[in-house]
């Protein structure tokens, strides 16, 4: 399986999936530290994804957040979303989608 099958089938396998330095317990940038619930790679254990991903999202930067397979974006991005509780209602109507 090629890279970019592989990554489609994290997305395809997980609801929300962060892409970010480090791991939920051990983040390597600030704000993959603030955690939530979703599912993590960690890029900087796999450097084919970290050399693909960009490409293939089309956004240059870690973390990138996706929910149902859509990028999100990064951080900038997802810390206003969760200033403006829109990150918690995202994840709520996927949590929702997945037991409702």
């Amino acid at each position: 399986m090629d890279v970019n099958e592989r990554i489609k089938a994290v997305l395809a396998e997980h609801a929300m999936v962060l892409f970010m330095k480090g791991t939920p317990q051990f983040p390597m940038c600030g704000f993959s530290s603030r955690g939530a619930s979703f599912h993590a790679v960690n890029v900087l254990a796999d450097p084919e994804i970290r050399a693909a991903l960009p490409h293939y999202a089309n956004w240059p930067t870690f973390p990138q957040l996706f929910i149902q397979g859509e990028l999100i974006g990064g951080c900038d991005i997802i810390e206003d979303l969760h200033a403006a509780g829109e990150l918690e209602r995202m994840a709520a109507d996927v949590l929702g989608a997945l037991h409702g």
